[in-house]
Formats: C-alpha cells, sequence, structure tokens
C-alpha cells in the first residue's frame, strides 16, 4: 500500500520547499526500481545537529550531507533520512552548482541507498552517480 513521504526541519528552514514536488519525483523514482513508498522520514537539519547523529548512532565523528536509516519491509521502502543542509550549501558552493540541484541530488542519494545501491568502492560511487544524474533527469518532468 502506497503511504508517504514526510518532511521534518529540525533547527534549518529550506527557502521555497515543494514538498508535492520532492514527492512526486522520488514517487516516480521508487516505482521505475519497482518498489513501492512505504514511511519514508526526511529530516533537514545543521552540521551540528546530524554530527550528533552520526556520533550517537554510527560512531563517526565527522559531518556527512546525508545519514540513511533503512527499515525496509520487502518492497516497500521505509526509512528515515538525516540531511545537512549546511552540507547541502556548502557543497553547492564548492561544486560551484545550484543548491536546489545538490538539494535533490543528496535527497535521492538517500532513496537510492533504501533501494539497495552502495557507494563504498570506488566502483560503486561512479555507479551511484550515473544512477544519481539519470534520476536528476527524470527530475525535470516534475518542475
Amino acid at each position: 500500500m502506497d503511504k508517504n513521504i514526510i518532511y521534518n526541519f529540525e533547527d534549518v528552514k529550506i527557502p521555497d520547499f515543494n514538498p508535492e514536488f520532492f514527492s512526486l519525483w522520488l514517487k516516480e523514482v521508487i516505482k521505475q526500481y519497482d518498489r513501492e513508498v512505504g514511511e519514508i522520514a526526511y529530516v533537514f537539519c545543521s552540521d551540528d545537529y546530524l554530527l550528533d547523529v552520526n556520533k550517537e548512532y554510527l560512531d563517526h565523528d565527522y559531518y556527512t550531507d546525508i545519514i540513511t536509516f533503512n527499515y525496509n519491509e520487502g518492497s516497500s521502502l521505509n526509512g528515515d533520512l538525516f540531511i545537512s543542509y549546511d552540507r547541502v550549501l556548502d557543497n553547492a558552493n564548492q561544486l560551484e552548482i545550484d543548491r536546489f540541484d545538490e538539494l535533490c541530488r543528496v535527497m535521492v542519494h538517500g532513496v537510492l541507498h533504501l533501494i539497495g545501491f552502495n557507494d563504498k568502492t570506488e566502483e560503486e560511487e561512479v555507479e551511484m552517480r550515473r544512477i544519481e544524474d539519470e534520476c536528476l533527469m527524470l527530475r525535470k518532468s516534475f518542475t
């Protein structure tokens, strides 16, 4: 049964955030991989907030842009995706790309992890980036 994608903002504000757009696009990505939306929660937060999550749950003491907690059940995707909006903005500035594009990339990156893609090896990282690019192209049909 198709449930929903929810969006929470802990200690950040994202200008012009459009949950309807993101839900339509991400549900289409999920459908392309023959999966269903279960309960997916995005939590947008600051670097410090995500660093605390990283330390507490993963025993990692470094900043990151996203942490994905996978609670999948069969073909139903379920998870909590914590995104540091500070990292998204910093990455966009460093890469000299649009912050919206970087936000979309990080958001779909988490969904791809739920689908089963990894990026631990160099080969996996290249493949993940290729699939992210495909998903970003798909996004254009929803704007």
